[in-house]
């Protein structure tokens, strides 16, 4: 694999057929990286990949079920193979099991821990390789302010989230020396499809808990992101950014 330059950026997106990931995917192409967009929906990333295409940028689809181990492996093997390059991977796709920890049966436990943590670990342990190779890397999992303070009726979600913030931390650690940096970007209470669900009294107890008294977009973690992924944050690894406004800062 030859050495990378900063004009042909592959980046992998997980979760990339709605909220987050969907914005998230939206502002790399907007910098000129090629996005490749994965997620189980491929008539969502279908849309999505119109949209950016139609937008000057450019996108490429791969329907994957992340918890198929082997398609994940396959969909960052064959994307490195394809383009002789992985310059970035953000690690998005993720589910919530609600449920008080006395209701919560282990198989809501599992399923989110194994599809919030584990399936990120499978995704940055593939994608490592190549990103070693190019001798540059970013890596960006999207944590939750749940896995900093925990939540009640999230035990599941926490845990995942908290796990995969000392998995980022160790990532960074091991791969200083070899320009790839880990870091997480952990969202508050951000308006996407799993927020607007919520009652509305739910909505505004949890407004009344953000200091700056309303809940975020998705292009506002989108930029977040944007920016670890650049040329300017290589002096950034192992860092959890809260983009909450204000909502932990205590």
């Amino acid at each position: 694999m030859p050495p990378t330059d900063s004009t042909n950026r592959v980046a992998i997106v997980t979760g990339a057929s709605r909220g987050i990931g969907a914005e998230v995917a939206r502002a790399l192409a907007a910098h000129g990286r090629h996005v490749v967009l994965v997620a189980r929906n491929a008539e969502r990333l279908e849309q999505l990949r119109s949209d950016i295409e139609s937008g000057g940028g450019r996108a490429t689809i791969r329907a994957c079920d992340i918890c198929d181990q082997a398609a994940l492996e396959k969909v960052i093997e064959d994307t490195a193979a394809e383009h002789k390059r992985l310059d970035m991977l953000i690690n998005n796709a993720g589910i919530t099991r609600d449920n008080l920890v006395l209701r919560m049966t282990d198989e809501e436990f599992d399923e989110v821990v194994t599809t919030n943590l584990r399936c990120a670990f499978v995704a940055c342990r593939t994608a490592l390789r190549p990103m070693m190779r190019g001798k540059w890397g970013r890596i960006v999992n999207i944590g939750s302010v749940a896995g900093l303070v925990g939540n009640a009726g999230q035990a599941n979600y926490a845990a995942a989230k908290a796990g995969l913030a000392g998995f980022t931390k160790s990532i960074a650690r091991e791969m200083a020396s070899k320009n790839i940096t880990a870091n997480v970007v952990a969202p508050g209470f951000i308006e996407t499809d799993m927020t607007s669900s919520l009652p509305e009294q739910i909505k505004e107890m949890a407004v009344q808990a953000i200091a700056m008294r309303r809940m975020g977009q998705p292009g506002e973690v989108a930029a977040a992101v944007a920016y670890l992924t650049s040329e300017d944050a290589g002096y950034v690894t192992g860092q959890v950014l809260t983009v909450d406004g204000g909502m932990t800062m205590c």
